[in-house]
């Protein structure tokens, strides 16, 4: 499995907070939140790892070219309007094949995050398989709309009467989601959420998996938040 982390935010919010490390550089029981994410793929056999950062970011950009890694580790370093634009950028540095991308600050219990891996890696119908989550910790989310069958048939904004699900930014898709982003980018697409409409409206197969607990890191108080969360 390769894996890509979409890490060239400003995180201009906890800055503002008074947290003075760039957001990738948080730390999580010890350890920064992109070397947590690291770790992680590692043990869910990752084969390679990519990852964007902005310009600006020169201490991430250090830690990461410190890391002695067991597997090839793409850094692209360049300064983007959207994660969209960023996994553009991703695309052409990584292999074909199925991988798995995820934001820096998303947070989740690894054990989820193995089952899921493991599901989408024994998966031989869908082009994709994106997390989902019941539980809304997003101020924008993104609402996914599944047929009986988990099949996702819609990304939306609002939800709706019998809503389930929201988006929980981990997504986990084949090659053919690059041809998919760029013709994004091409028509002036921008924002994730509109990519993945663009999936669906492409006609690639996506399974939705559903993981009972997703949180994001965008405030100072959502560190504590989610130390107490990983550590349960």
């Amino acid at each position: 499995m390769n894996y890509a982390i979409i890490a060239a935010g400003e995180g201009s919010r906890l800055a503002q907070e008074g947290v003075a490390k760039p957001k990738p550089l948080v730390e999580l029981s010890g350890e920064p939140m992109i070397g947590r994410l690291i770790s992680i793929f590692l043990r869910c056999n990752a084969e390679s790892i990519s990852i964007i950062v902005n310009e600006y970011m020169t201490e991430v950009r250090e830690y990461l070219e410190s890391l002695k890694l067991p597997v090839p580790l793409n850094l692209v370093v360049k300064t983007t309007p959207s994660s969209m634009h960023s996994f553009y950028e991703l695309s052409r540095v990584m292999k074909p094949g199925k991988f798995c991308l995820t934001t820096v600050d998303t947070i989740f219990r690894e054990p989820d995050f193995a089952r899921y891996i493991a599901a989408f890696e024994a998966d031989t119908e869908n082009d994709g398989m994106m997390a989902v989550t019941p539980f809304i910790d997003d101020e924008k989310p993104l609402y996914v709309e599944t047929d009986d069958q988990m099949n996702i048939v819609a990304f939306r904004d609002a939800a709706w009467d019998g809503a389930k699900y929201v988006s929980g930014g981990i997504y986990a898709l084949n090659e053919k989601s690059f041809g998919v982003v760029k013709e994004c980018i091409d028509n002036g697409v921008s924002r994730m959420r509109n990519f993945q409409r663009a999936l669906v409206s492409s006609g690639l197969k996506l399974k939705a998996y559903s993981i009972d607990k997703i949180i994001d890191v965008d405030h100072a108080e959502d560190i504590a938040t989610a130390q107490k969360f990983i550590s349960e």
